[in-house]
């Protein structure tokens, strides 16, 4: 599994693209679901769009829980997309 957690922190691991980004979707819907979650991402591989648009997503889906997910040790090339789609703050 890409996602492991326990107390309120999880690791995501391998890549995030468009081949695998729907099941790494559907396992944090089990797994990210603490009221404070730090997601680390030292362990993601290989990115493209699909990547922010997960984090978009998590982001969006905490928010509307009333949740706060947070992302440290994101990877130099996802922080590149990040800011080539102008939501840097989103992985600041």
């Amino acid at each position: 599994m890409p996602i492991e957690c326990e107390n309120g922190r999880c690791r995501v691991s391998g890549p995030v693209t468009m081949r695998n980004v729907t099941a790494v979707l559907a396992e944090s819907a089990v797994k990210i679901t603490g009221p404070h979650v730090v997601v680390d991402l030292s362990g993601v591989t290989d990115v493209d769009s699909s990547a922010v648009s997960l984090l978009l997503e998590w982001r969006r889906e905490a928010a509307r829980a009333g949740r706060r997910v947070e992302f440290e040790n994101v990877p130099p090339n996802l922080r590149t997309l990040a800011e080539l789609y102008g939501v840097s703050d989103l992985v600041a």
